[in-house]
């Protein structure tokens, strides 16, 4: 049992339950009549009256009701209230002989001998609960419990609320990182948690338009000494000093250009359309290919996801270029399995090693910073990749191959046969 809401209610069931019983448990101690062996000495007195009385006129006797028998009543024998009642009797009234039988129906009976030898049987009074008493403290503890759940589950769930509150919260948290507007209204705590998340929602909404601001200023703020320091370094006459400034121009200007890229993908709001996963895959592979990447495509099974077209062709476009540069090839295939469109792509490359392999998705990501020149690149792609694959309820799983290699595998929710998404 790991929901906070069903141990909750059982924590109330369970205390109601107990306070219940207990408080049951000693009122029946306290409202319950004597016991038997205190009702001893009343009857005792009776019975000595009665005796007396069928001694002197046993037929008068017989005529009020007494009962006379030749021997003592069936049933099983109380040893100790029959004691107690021979003390008694034999205080009383000088009998010596006197039995508490328990007859199988439940009643208890008294046999006094008397002097001619017969015996005269007389029924004792029941203090105890009455016929069916079990039952009825069952039903009774029924209704206990039955009402307890009933009312502990309810103060469960008021106490869960501000928790399912929070819970749901989070679970709508938009791809920006901020909420959903929560309503301010209910109970005070409610109102008070919802106030709370909005205001983060802001906050966080606030912060995260200010870097992306950031980020696309210094990027495009870059790009106008940048263009000053290419025009002089033309003028450089060593060729081999002039080309190093130059390529090192061109990574600050891939660099400037992937992470605008990356905040253009951050805070994109692309409509959903109906695309062809397969379709897509063909014409990176096809324009891959023209440009000499070894990239091949395998099994393209034909399949519908609900999507940005532009913005799912740039990650898989990123994914296979990072596998054909890195991993020296490509294959990508394309398959259908339940409700989700699985893209793997394999490579034949030394892989990742696997304490690394978390860091995959980090901006500017190297798996070895001496190689950083050796391949073109601001190590943005992957980022880029997952920020848009994640946006549109995607996954991407990024594991190494035995014995070489990487897996690449990326899967979308595929959208149900009466879904409609109407082209953007």
């Amino acid at each position: 049992m790991r929901s906070l809401g069903a141990r909750l209610a059982l924590l109330l069931l369970t205390a109601i339950v107990l306070v219940v019983i207990s408080s049951s448990f000693v009122a029946s101690l306290v409202m319950r009549g004597p016991r038997p062996h205190m009702m001893i000495e009343p009857m005792a007195r009776e019975l000595s009256i009665m005796a007396s009385f069928a001694e002197k006129d046993k037929g008068a006797a017989a005529s009020a009701g007494l009962m006379f028998a030749p021997m003592p009543a069936d049933g099983l024998r109380d040893e100790e209230l029959s004691r107690f009642l021979m003390e008694r009797m034999l205080r009383i009234s000088g009998m010596h002989e006197a039995i508490i039988s328990r007859l199988p129906a439940g009643e208890i009976v008294a046999s006094l001998k008397l002097s001619d030898g017969s015996w005269l049987i007389m029924p004792m009074p029941q203090h105890g609960p009455p016929p069916g008493g079990w039952k009825i403290l069952a039903g009774w503890l029924g209704l206990i419990i039955i009402g307890s759940v009933l009312v502990s589950i309810f103060a469960a769930s008021k106490i869960m609320k501000p928790l399912r509150l929070l819970e749901q919260a989070v679970a709508a948290v938009n791809a920006d990182g901020t909420l959903p507007h929560i309503p301010e209204s209910g109970p005070g705590e409610i109102r008070v948690t919802a106030q709370a998340l909005n205001g983060l929602s802001t906050r966080v909404k606030a912060a995260t338009e200010s870097r992306m601001r950031l980020v696309a200023a210094a990027g495009h703020d870059l790009r106008t000494p940048m263009t000053r320091m290419r025009l002089r370094a033309e003028f450089i006459k060593d060729d081999e000093e002039r080309h190093k400034w130059l390529s090192d121009l061109e990574e600050l200007d891939r660099i400037a250009d992937s992470a605008i890229g990356l905040v253009r993908e951050e805070i994109s709001k692309d409509s959903l359309e109906r695309v062809r996963l397969d379709e897509i895959v063909k014409d990176i592979v096809a324009e891959l290919k023209a440009i000499d990447m070894d990239v091949k495509s395998g099994e393209l099974e034909p399949t519908t996801i609900c999507a940005g077209p532009l913005a799912v062709t740039r990650a898989l476009r990123n994914l296979l270029i990072n596998a054909a540069t890195h991993g020296h090839s490509a294959t990508v295939t394309v398959t259908h399995l339940g409700n989700r469109a699985v893209v793997r792509i394999i490579d034949t490359g030394p892989g990742i090693p696997e304490e690394r392999l978390n860091q995959v998705f980090e901006p500017f990501f190297r798996i070895d910073i001496a190689r950083q020149k050796s391949f073109p690149g601001a190590g943005l792609g992957m980022a880029i990749a997952h920020e848009i694959v994640t946006r549109f309820d995607g996954e991407i799983i990024v594991r190494n191959r035995q014995p070489k290699g990487l897996e690449q595998v990326v899967s979308f929710r595929t959208p149900a046969v009466s879904q409609s998404v109407e082209p953007a």
